[in-house]
Order: C-alpha cells, then sequence, then structure tokens
C-alpha cells in the first residue's frame, strides 16, 4: 500500500521556503520561489509579509489563507503527494 501524503504542519523558512510536516512523521523543505516566478495566483506569495502569516494547513496541504476566513476554497494548496515526492527530507528545525 501506497502511503497517501498528509501535512499536518507548515512552518515558514527563510527565502520563500516552507518546512512541511507529514503525517508518517517526515520533514521536507519546499523552496517555493519557482511557483511565485510563475505569477498568476501564486504572485501573492511574494509578498513576505502574506508568505509568512497566511501560511497554514488547510485541505491536508501546504496552503495559504488567502481570504483569513479558513475558507478551504479560497487558499492556495499545495498538492501534498508531489510535495513529499519532490521536496528534501531534511531534520526537524523545531527539534533542539
Amino acid at each position: 500500500m501506497n502511503y497517501l501524503a498528509t501535512v499536518v504542519q507548515a512552518v515558514p523558512g527563510d527565502d520563500f521556503t516552507v518546512y512541511a510536516y507529514f503525517s508518517d512523521g517526515t520533514v521536507r523543505l519546499a523552496d517555493i520561489k519557482p511557483l511565485i516566478a510563475k505569477g498568476g495566483v501564486f504572485a501573492q506569495l511574494a509578498d513576505p509579509s502574506f508568505f509568512r502569516e497566511r501560511l497554514t494547513v488547510m485541505n491536508d496541504a501546504v496552503a495559504w489563507d488567502v481570504s483569513g476566513s479558513r475558507d478551504p476554497y479560497t487558499c492556495i494548496d499545495l498538492d501534498p503527494c508531489q510535495m513529499y515526492d519532490s521536496a528534501c527530507p531534511v531534520a526537524d528545525p523545531l527539534d533542539i
């Protein structure tokens, strides 16, 4: 049986990166700059305040709460399976 990736926590990193914590206990670091460069819906992530303050988990995925109302239909969410497969596994940055 294949693992169905689900994100349980998202923490902003430096320089438009995100630490995604998955339900299997792994942590993966994703660079979001390539998405921002595509523009469109991702353009608003270029604002550092928006990027850091609106980052959350919605729909079992790393997401940004666009409306501020936690509406799962008005967020920017990233496919958790694709993030799991493409982001770099890293040690937990919060593990002190």
